[in-house]
């Protein structure tokens, strides 16, 4: 029965029909356009019409459902991003049963964790991920592959061609309720096991009345590259293609995402910050490359001047006349010229989350006329909590709550968030539930926060993860951290250390692209990573972008030592979550001797003084 408590559901972009639960909004959407694409893969390669995307979506559930998937069942996915897991997934939800995405980094041990706790019997994926999938031990009534028949595994082909015989999909799909859960995301695990976020349908409508105001449409470009276990790409993408059209590309390899910008031109784009400060030291990257001097000095004059009016237009102030008027021949000559070759010249959505982002990365892309908005949240809020808005880029700030959340502090600084976007808990974990959600709504996020005189708010960093010098003081990782590496594109990730210290030290890794650059042009084409940490120029190029670091930052907060760590840190490695979280622990364990070696009072080899 349709209600009309808008907490309840939500209008559908250009139909204004209400719905209350995803899959309402599926059908409603797929009837608009049948004939648009829908689905597709870089080139055209693939293309899913929104007719085709309705009637395999039905027939997969009719096949699932002859497998034996109920309602309430959880079926896992284990895909790269393509158009198969967004057919699949949602013909999982028009079952009333449970999707769930695991990183395709996992290690068999951790895929069985995982598999044990969603306690699905169905594996979705590809032949690629079987080895991990076998080793884990699972014992799954049946695995299906979507990319071909694999000897102990169905096809989804056959899969589809063969449904249940008293399959009703339309009692199916109608007898989902706001309250049933759309999906688990499981959390990072940076202080523990991963947590099942029990996401309801509930959640992905207020999800979507917070992003209302973004006009999203069937004319809108979205590519989904982001880890499908990540909530990230599981409402930027999947949700806004099912509420508002937009349509998706599916990157599968990170290697092509330049390349599908470029022929995509999306309209909205979700990056991550390392994303973002990625392309950065792309353009930087081919800045100083550049041979013609005109040209070089061209470019150089327009990113001061980008620059310069971004700062101004961040701060409030007025850019006036004459820089106005040199900011529109930068962008004609130089900055529209850059968009184009990127695939931004039609984006009118840019947006930045899942971990803080240095201040000057937001001042670099204003100036180049690409404004970030930045969104915070976790998973247990569907992503979503506070945000910056274009006429409230307040730099420094998440932003206000979105529509429908309420956000306040705890006495000590802890943000508290309320509203429909809450989860309903933890995947059988009552007492850990409880723990976070209290009798009056109210989640306990982990995160300290500060609100300025607007009412925007600051995220200062994670309550657990807080260093307190010898001294007593607090202080924020988070902030050391960015700052340094806001400094150099050679800097990839740094860890500040400090707990219980009289000063603070880091561990400092260099960006392997970036890396292979200064190679080049230190005259030693394919050095190993761990040669180049050792050479004097690099070592001297990360020691200035430590200074420069330390020259934003307060005297108690500044690095008095840091090593190079000689290897890269991988997403869902020792050290980075799959989201490229720090393990702060687990790299406390592992580099223990240089971390003691930091503060030792004869200087080891591997220590830089930064003076």
């Amino acid at each position: 029965m349709m209600i009309d408590n808008a907490s309840d559901a939500v209008f559908l972009h250009q139909s204004g029909d209400k719905v209350r639960t995803a899959v309402e909004a599926f059908q409603r959407t797929a009837r608009m356009h049948p004939d648009r694409v829908a689905l597709r893969t870089p080139g055209g390669r693939q293309e899913v019409t929104w007719r085709e995307y309705a009637r395999r979506v039905e027939a997969i559930a009719g096949g699932l459902a002859k497998l034996g998937v109920r309602r309430g069942d959880t079926v896992g996915l284990m895909l790269t991003n393509r158009p198969e897991f967004h057919l699949v997934d949602t013909a999982i939800v028009h079952l009333g049963a449970i999707p769930f995405s695991v990183y395709n980094t996992s290690a068999p041990e951790q895929l069985e964790y995982l598999f044990t706790s969603a306690g699905n019997k169905v594996i979705v994926t590809e032949e690629v991920f079987m080895p991990p999938i076998t080793v884990s031990g699972v014992p799954f009534e049946h695995i299906i592959t979507v990319d071909g028949p694999v000897s102990g595994a169905t096809g989804l082909t056959e899969v589809e061609s063969s449904p249940a015989a008293d399959f009703d999909f339309e009692a199916s799909w109608q007898s989902v309720e706001p309250d049933d859960v759309v999906t688990l995301i499981y959390t990072s695990g940076t202080t523990g096991p991963p947590k099942g976020v029990e996401i309801t349908h509930r959640n992905a409508i207020a999800a979507a009345r917070a992003i209302a105001w973004f006009d999203l449409g069937f004319d809108d470009r979205a590519i989904s590259y982001l880890p499908s276990a990540h909530i990230a790409d599981r409402v930027s993408t999947n949700g806004a293609n099912q509420f508002f059209g937009v349509q998706i590309t599916s990157v599968g390899d990170l290697r092509e995402l330049m390349s599908a910008l470029a022929e995509v031109r999306p309209t909205m784009f979700v990056g991550v910050p390392r994303v973002w400060m990625k392309v950065k030291a792309g353009i930087e990257a081919k800045l100083v490359a550049e041979t013609n001097p005109v040209t070089s000095k061209l470019a150089a004059w327009s990113f001061d001047v980008g620059a310069r009016a971004a700062r101004a237009d961040l701060n409030g102030t007025s850019r006036g006349r004459a820089l106005q008027l040199q900011y529109r021949v930068a962008d004609a000559l130089v900055f529209s010229k850059v968009r184009t070759a990127l695939g931004f010249d039609q984006l009118r959505l840019a947006l930045t989350g899942a971990a803080a982002i240095p201040v000057e990365i937001l001042e670099y892309f204003k100036g180049l006329g690409i404004p970030l908005l930045e969104i915070w949240g976790m998973s247990e809020t569907i992503g979503l909590g506070a945000m910056t808005t274009a006429d409230n880029l307040k730099i420094g700030t998440v932003g206000k709550p979105v529509a429908g959340v309420e956000i306040r502090l705890a006495d000590d600084g802890e943000v508290l968030v309320r509203g429909p976007i809450v989860m309903r808990g933890y995947r059988n974990q009552p007492e850990k539930t409880a723990e976070t959600i209290d009798s009056d709504g109210w989640m306990a996020t982990g995160d300290i926060g500060k609100f300025d005189d607007d009412g925007n708010l600051t995220i200062v960093d994670r309550k657990k993860e807080l260093i307190i010098n010898s001294s007593g003081k607090n202080l924020a990782p988070n902030s050391i951290e960015n700052a340094v590496k806001a400094s150099s594109s050679l800097i990839a990730q740094v860890v500040a250390i400090g707990d219980n210290q009289r000063y603070v030290t880091a561990l400092v890794t260099l960006d392997p692209d970036v890396a292979d650059l200064r190679a080049q042009t230190l005259g030693v084409p394919g050095a190993q990573l761990a040669d180049l940490a050792a050479n004097p120029k690099i070592v001297e190029e990360a020691t200035l972008a430590v200074k420069a670091g330390n020259a934003k930052l307060s005297r108690v907060e500044q690095v008095k030592r840091f090593s190079i760590v000689p290897s890269a840190w991988m997403p869902g490695g020792d050290e980075l979550t799959p989201t490229m979280k720090l393990r702060r622990k687990p790299i406390a364990t592992k580099y223990a001797d240089t971390i003691a070696a930091l503060y030792a009072d004869r200087r080891d080899g591997g220590v830089i003084d930064v003076g």
